[in-house]
């Protein structure tokens, strides 16, 4: 699993950028809000569906419904990428 950990000083538009250069539609990924501790592990798991205005979009979810916003991310990891299926 490949992880981008994002700076703590990106604004969202950055966020978008690095997240859309580090995945792609398909990739099914593990996203966390916060540092991973042993209370605290993965916040949302699935397969990448979109990058909207705003959020990333998770199995075809809206935002209430389980996708992430940008700015809630502090590092999103590769679990299986569509290009090695």
């Amino acid at each position: 699993m490949t992880d981008l950990t994002i700076p703590p000083n990106a604004d969202t538009d950055r966020i978008k950028a690095l997240v859309q250069d580090h995945l792609e539609i398909g990739d099914t990924v593990e996203v966390r809000s916060e540092e991973r501790t042993e209370d605290h592990g993965t916040d949302v798991v699935g397969d990448v569906t979109g990058f909207e205005p705003g959020y990333l979009e998770i199995d075809g979810q809206s935002l209430d419904a389980g996708s992430v916003r940008y700015d809630e991310i502090h590092t999103v990891g590769t679990i299986e990428s569509d290009s090695h299926r």
